[in-house]
């Protein structure tokens, strides 16, 4: 069966994030968008891990659903994103760590586990830990051997692995001994497989995309596609795939087109200045304005740490689809400037109630389906946007691109 994961997300108690993050909203949000597998979020957080233990029940080993039967078919798995500033190499380093777990009470031990150590977990859902990412490994392996941990947004310049503010030049630098456990990275919004496999040092990795939604609407901007049997549907199987790279059961990754993402190429913020990689090296990586330094993105990093270039994703590795969200399309159709405009949300619900969930509507309805429910032009640019003719404004230094389905 084919099922679709979102694993990292945050829920109300993380900072500047949506208060309609809550157990039950999110599950009929993954209704709507076509995700099976839902991750937690924050389970380190005091309040929202007493509503994981109060709404959730266990169904499959590691999967849980809501207490209260509603939206039976979609799942959640024990994840969070933790926060990590130490010192390492002579440096400050700054990375950001999925966590997954395979049970509530191993969240549990690794709940108590920050207690003893004094750290604040009430403070914000994705806590800051002053621990050395390595050495936050193996505890967490001698709690459970079960627990998985996979960088986060891994070429983000100010926190992430592989970040040009204070991330490292390779995994090993970052993982040490720890390095053969890394069985994934997160790509993050502002990269996509293809750019990540111009490293060979990747090549025994695999590589798996989430939305890291800050509210339920944005779920599934990027998300991971498998095709599991129904009695193999387990936490463990989902770590297995990974550890073992089965390409075969990881069917491909669906993604944010990178350059909408706000770090994709080189910029100053302030200043409404950008650049791609060439030009910034021409200007010494200076902002022309400011005379400031310009915050380095993902595009440059990434040139600077490849080995080779590519033209497609090798056949042994899982391959991917880019998409421009529904609500995105709908506004620039109807020509409006927000994607939560009445006239939007109206149709997107009219869609989502009468064609399929957003996924099914994105990459398999019939043109006709669409058009009969919607219209020619809406369905003539829900196709643009499977053959990739989308026209984007790249987003830097913490400002998002802007995709396009139609020119002027």
């Amino acid at each position: 069966m084919r099922v679709i994961t979102d694993w990292h997300s945050h829920s109300r108690f993380s900072r500047a994030c949506s208060q309609e993050l809550t157990l039950e909203n999110n599950a009929l949000w993954c209704e709507k968008k076509g995700v099976n597998v839902l991750g937690t979020a924050d389970f380190t957080h005091p309040k929202w891990f007493a509503e994981i233990k109060e709404q959730l029940v266990e169904v499959e080993q590691g999967l849980y659903r809501l207490k209260s039967g509603e939206h039976p078919l979609v799942r959640y798995m024990l994840t969070t994103e933790v926060a990590q500033i130490y010192k390492r190499g002579g440096k400050t380093r700054r990375t950001h760590n999925i966590l997954f777990a395979p049970s509530i009470e191993s969240v549990g031990k690794i709940n108590t586990w920050l207690d003893k150590r004094g750290f604040n977990r009430r403070s914000d859902g994705r806590p800051i830990l002053g621990l050395d990412s390595e050495e936050f490994y193996k505890h967490l392996r001698d709690i459970d051997e079960r627990i998985l941990l996979i960088p986060a947004h891994a070429w983000t310049p100010w926190f992430s692995v592989f970040g040009s503010k204070s991330g490292f030049d390779s995994l090993e630098e970052c993982f040490g001994e720890m390095t053969p456990y890394i069985y994934a990275i997160e790509t993050g919004l502002s990269s996509d497989p293809l750019m990540n496999r111009s490293l060979s040092a990747l090549d025994n990795v695999m590589l798996i995309s989430n939305s890291d939604a800050h509210s339920p609407r944005n779920f599934g901007r990027e998300a991971n596609v498998f095709n599991i049997e129904e009695s193999k549907y387990s936490y463990d199987e989902f770590i297995r795939i990974l550890r073992e790279r089965d390409t075969k059961a990881f069917q491909y990754t669906i993604e944010f087109h990178p350059e909408e993402g706000k770090y994709h190429i080189d910029g100053c913020a302030a200043c409404g200045f950008s650049c791609e990689p060439v030009e910034t090296k021409k200007i010494g990586g200076v902002c022309p304005k400011c005379k400031r330094p310009l915050t380095v993105g993902v595009l440059s990093r990434v040139a600077d740490l490849a080995d080779r270039k590519i033209a497609k994703i090798p056949s042994n590795h899982v391959p991917f689809k880019s998409i421009v969200p529904l609500q995105e399309i709908l506004a620039e159709c109807f020509s409006v400037s927000s994607p939560s405009s009445k006239k939007v949300q109206a149709m997107y619900e009219k869609m989502i109630s009468e064609i399929g969930n957003e996924f099914h509507i994105l990459l398999d309805a019939s043109r006709s389906d669409i058009a009969s429910i919607a219209s020619d032009h809406i369905a003539e640019a829900i196709f643009r946007v499977r053959s990739g003719n989308v026209l984007i404004t790249p987003g830097y230094d913490g400002i998002f691109g802007k995709a396009k389905v139609f020119n002027d």
